[in-house]
């Protein structure tokens, strides 16, 4: 079965352009630039880098929004789990607007009209996606195989070898050279393409056109998400009365954990005009509090209660079991390394004695010692000593005492 690249891309003009269908549309930056814009907002004259207000002053019924990456990313995990259900169970996006999927050539031709994407069909992964950039949206383009292939990629721009590892210099050096394609870096010999686009590009590049390349997707792994959901008897209008709300929402949440961390945290508030969400990214492992102030700033973000909200569903996705970081060796006591190495190298091992972590002079703050007998281990890990530690008030004085006490002992009486 062949396989298959869908381009959704760029992602979050994609989700723009879906939620405002036939009207211009810009992705904006946090900083309120024009990141993207779709063919309408293009003609009218709104172009990438413009200001929202110079965008608009250009195009007024421009609709112009910030699509943050927590939400693109929750709205693209959605996707995925949707083409899991419905076309295949060996799935890859790891970059949002682009996934690979294992299906026959009829499934793509639906999907692409469904989703109203290009599709390419091919062996590989990379001449799929090779395939995908040269095919119409809601249309699919075969690669096919053997000489075919060959007659494909011989036919590959300049513009799409970012797909095989060349950056925009390296495509910009090539223009300079007048090379239009792979055709004409096929001419090339292997040392030539290595010295010309350096080692790791070139080694790349020629693995590639020898026939190495990505023939396999993994298994999808659906995500887990957890949710907690209530109807309101009456609208909510003030913050307080949701706070009261989404207190009683986390604990049977917190249980579903089960010690796990979650990425993302979505409120969304179900008004009289419809259902409005927002998306927070979760950093480390907050405490229910932290999450309940999370889930209160999402909240606002969705600017549903100034409308009412009627319904609260909280949801935590990007389920995973947290990692820890723990020492060289785990369970010296059940493995006995330690023992192992100190029989086969007695001196291998020493310890940190720390005297004073704040002190100015290295060897006043830590020594090295023997990892068994915990004397100083002299080596050239051992800090030097380059200042004598000044007496305490008490051996000041008993130094002063035995010094009169000779003293006198020397007198005759």
């Amino acid at each position: 079965m062949p396989l298959a690249c869908v381009l959704l891309f760029p992602w979050p003009l994609i989700l723009l352009s879906r939620q405002h269908p036939g009207i211009p549309v810009a992705a904006l930056s946090e900083s309120r630039k024009v990141l993207y814009s779709n063919l309408e907002a293009t003609e009218a004259g709104v172009q990438p880098g413009m200001r929202d207000i110079a965008a608009l002053s250009r195009c007024p019924e421009l609709h112009a929004e910030v699509i943050t990456a927590p939400s693109a990313v929750a709205a693209w995990a959605e996707l995925l789990e949707t083409l899991y259900t419905r076309y295949s169970d060996r799935i890859e996006g790891r970059m949002p607007g682009i996934a690979f999927l294992k299906i026959g050539p009829a499934a793509a031709r639906e999907l692409a009209a469904a989703l109203h994407a290009p599709v390419g069909l091919a062996e590989s992964l990379e001449v799929a996606h090779l395939a995908a950039l040269r095919a119409k949206p809601g249309e699919v383009r075969e690669a096919g195989g053997g000489t075919a292939e060959k007659a494909f990629l011989a036919l590959t721009p300049a513009a799409h070898l970012e797909v095989i590892g060349l950056t925009g210099a390296h495509i910009h050096r090539l223009a300079f050279l007048g090379v239009r394609g792979l055709a004409d870096l096929m001419k090339w010999s292997a040392a030539q393409r290595e010295g010309f686009l350096g080692v790791d590009v070139g080694k790349r590049l020629n693995r590639f056109l020898k026939g190495e390349r990505t023939k396999a997707v993994q298994r999808y792994v659906p995500g887990h998400v957890t949710e907690a959901r209530m109807d309101l008897d009456g609208p909510l209008y003030e913050p307080t009365e949701a706070d009261v709300v989404l207190a009683e929402l986390l604990p049977p949440v917190l249980t579903d954990l089960r010690g796990r961390a979650a990425a993302y945290l979505t409120v969304q508030a179900g008004t009289l005009g419809g259902t409005l969400s927002a998306t927070r990214k979760l950093k480390g492992s907050p405490d229910a509090a932290g999450l309940l102030r999370i889930a209160g700033l999402a909240l606002n973000d969705t600017g549903a209660l100034p409308l009412g909200v009627e319904s609260l569903t909280l949801q935590l996705s990007g389920i995973q079991q947290p990692g820890r970081m723990v020492g060289l060796w785990a369970g010296l006591a059940d493995l006995e390394v330690t023992k192992d190495v100190l029989d086969r190298f007695p001196e291998a091992l020493v310890r940190v004695n720390w005297l004073d972590p704040f002190a100015y002079a290295v060897d006043a703050r830590y020594e090295w010692v023997d990892w068994l007998t915990g004397a100083v281990r002299p080596s050239a890990m051992t800090p030097r000593q380059s200042w004598r530690p000044a007496l305490t008030r008490t051996q000041a004085h008993q130094q002063a005492v035995e010094r009169t006490l000779a003293f006198f002992e020397d007198v005759p009486l």
